[in-house]
């Protein structure tokens, strides 16, 4: 799998690998499982149910770095954070910021479009209760260090510590200069890793939205801020 990501030309090719990887056992028996059998609200649909690759634009100047599919959104839809309550806060913000052209994805299909920006997971298939393991998430690395070698942000925009956690050995290993000792996570926390800038993020969650964790505010002084250092 590490060889098949590395070796992958471009884009379309990675995302045509990834999208049929099955390195991980717990993970391929929990995402089929689910596109089986269907939340009630979406039993006509028919899911994806496979590892959910990077969308948006092909030279990002912003990359934008989630921690995985959810069941019935990402790994229903094909599309990572399209179809559920995250990327409904999530797109709404890129909107209002100028990094999307409408305010909502909600299938593959539905026209939306990401400008000057890419969005990612650090693990391509759903886990169950949203929680990958860090054998999971060591094993999914391949495929975030070849898109990080393909696209080579100037800004990277990290939602959630799961994430940040996860994104600096996949920039080493991508040969992009990280710091020591590596930063600690935080909302709006700025680092950089050789001529990227690493923003932190609160992961737009229903737990988190819903406390007040994160505001619109919030997201949008983020997204802002990515602009502004991008240069777009």
């Amino acid at each position: 799998m590490a060889a098949l990501a590395a070796s992958a030309s471009g884009l379309p090719e990675l995302d045509a690998r990834e999208s049929v990887c099955r390195a991980c056992p717990r993970l391929v028996e929990w995402r089929e499982r689910v596109a089986v059998e269907r939340r009630k609200a979406f039993r006509d649909e028919r899911y994806w149910g496979r590892p959910v690759p990077g969308w948006g634009a092909a030279d990002p100047a912003i990359l934008l770095v989630g921690l995985a599919p959810a069941a019935h959104g990402g790994n229903r839809t094909g599309r990572i954070f399209t179809g559920d309550r995250s990327g409904d806060w999530l797109f709404a913000s890129l909107h209002r910021c100028g990094l999307a052209v409408q305010p909502e994805s909600v299938h593959a299909g539905d026209g939306q479009r990401l400008l000057h920006t890419r969005v990612v997971a650090t693990v391509r298939c759903a886990p169950p209760d949203n929680k990958p393991s860090p054998q999971e998430r060591d094993a999914c690395r391949p495929w975030l260090v070849r898109e990080l070698e393909l696209t080579r942000p100037r800004v990277l925009v990290v939602l959630g510590g799961f994430a940040w956690q996860a994104l600096w050995p996949s920039l080493a290993a991508a040969g992009v200069p990280v710091p020591r000792p590596r930063p600690r996570f935080g909302h709006a926390v700025e680092a950089k890793a050789g001529d990227m800038t690493v923003l932190g993020c609160y992961h737009p969650s229903q737990q988190n939205t819903f406390t007040g964790r994160v505001t619109e505010e919030m997201l949008d002084a983020v997204f802002h801020r990515a602009r502004t250092l991008a240069g777009v």
